[in-house]
């Protein structure tokens, strides 16, 4: 266990990252620390570091022969799997990303345009033909809506959906201890390996045009792809493409619900809608990513061993009022707006143009049908597990 003694440039405290609390507790929380030091210690679990603040985020993000992505997340510094590409180092990531970069590139995202849209009017449409004025919204929209893209983006059947936001919640969101996580987090993504292996030896048989396919004619230093690695890159996709859309949609619209005047904006006038987005995934940055020290090292003053871990919780650096000015304060107007809500560095969200395609629909096709909606006041929105953004309990009301 690495540890540290509490000074002035890196405090001590104990908290617990994957307790379950009322969506935007934990942005606070992180805020906190941020105005308190750039670098913290947490006693939680086997302990670990947490940076707080922009500059050293950035220094942390963008180099990888200190902080290893061979362990990313911080309950587990020696992790029997390996998420592809995200956990790879040096050039096996470089070209694992060169082969994937076309299949997530803005041409191929906009050939996508169609598909995800009507994915959303269905979505919605669906919603509004019950004509109950209300919804619950992260289980009939913000799940169902990227989960089904990333269903076909990888060929895989709409009916698999269920299951699919069953595993998600156990792998992202579960709260308790590290190790009780830790515990249910690996059953889960054994079940999804499982599932992925099958798929796998079909696509083999049966190649089709879907990114499973695609990978199976990648090669790595002039070796094809085996098996294991296969399913390690689809376990990442699988987690990439459910959950952080998903989370990101619940904030902007728990925002838009309490804020009408920002509502009633983007509603007049649908081009601000892009804008926006890069604002709520500024002041909303859902994922809190971790690294391994590689070396003995320092960041903001304050010793850091190897083997150490690091997490890096985006929106602390995303809201640090040292790059974006009043960075607490959502202005969906913001610009310029050079957040890192994607991340930073050779290991930056390969899937970002996706996402905001994703949102931008969503988005669009939302408020052309129901423009003025609401919270409900008993509405209790929570947040649990290793990344933020509610999981449940998000009921919007409008009249019909």
């Amino acid at each position: 266990m690495t540890t540290t003694e509490p000074t002035s440039k890196c405090p001590v405290h104990n908290f617990n990252p994957l307790e379950e609390l009322p969506a935007g507790e934990k942005i606070a929380t992180y805020d906190r620390l941020r105005d308190e030091a750039p670098v913290i210690w947490n006693e939680f679990a086997t302990g670990y570091y947490v940076v707080t603040r922009h500059e050293e985020m950035l220094a942390v993000l963008q180099n990888p022969d200190t902080f290893s992505n061979r362990a990313v997340t911080v309950f587990d510094p020696n992790p029997t799997y390996k998420w592809i590409p995200e956990m790879l180092d040096g050039d096996e990531h470089l070209q694992w990303r060169r082969q994937l970069g076309p299949r997530f590139s803005p041409k191929a995202v906009a050939q996508m345009e169609d598909k995800v849209r009507r994915r959303a009017v269905e979505l919605v449409e669906g919603i509004l033909a019950k004509g109950t004025g209300s919804c619950d919204f992260m289980n009939e929209f913000a799940f169902q809506y990227p989960t089904s893209i990333f269903l076909d983006l990888m060929g895989l059947p709409i009916d698999d959906l269920p299951q699919f936001m069953e595993w998600e919640h156990e792998i992202l969101h579960v709260a308790g201890s590290g190790e009780e996580a830790s515990r249910r987090r690996g059953i889960a993504m054994a079940s999804v390996i499982e599932y992925f292996s099958g798929v796998i030896e079909a696509r083999r048989e049966s190649p089709g045009e879907d990114l499973i396919s695609a990978a199976l004619t990648f090669e790595v230093d002039g070796t094809p792809v085996s098996d294991e690695d296969m399913q390690n890159f689809c376990l990442l996709m699988f987690m990439a493409g459910l959950d952080t859309v998903s989370a990101t949609l619940g904030l902007s619209f728990m925002h838009l619900a309490s804020h009408p005047e920002d509502r009633t904006r983007i509603v007049e006038d649908p081009s601000l809608i892009p804008a926006a987005i890069e604002e709520f995934i500024r002041a909303y940055a859902i994922v809190i990513p971790a690294r391994k020290a590689a070396v003995d090292t320092e960041i903001g003053g304050c010793p850091v061993k190897a083997g150490s871990m690091v997490a890096v919780p985006l929106n602390a650096a995303t809201r640090d009022d040292a790059v974006f000015e009043d960075a607490k304060t959502v202005e969906i107007t913001r610009t310029p707006n050079n957040h890192i809500g994607f991340g930073a560095g050779p290991h930056r969200c390969l899937g970002s143009h996706l996402a905001r395609r994703e949102l931008k629909i969503a988005l669009e096709e939302w408020h052309k049908r129901i423009p003025v909606y609401r919270l409900d006041p008993d509405s209790a929105p929570t947040e649990s597990g290793g990344q933020l953004g509610p999981n449940k309990d998000i009921t919007l009301l409008w009249d019909n």
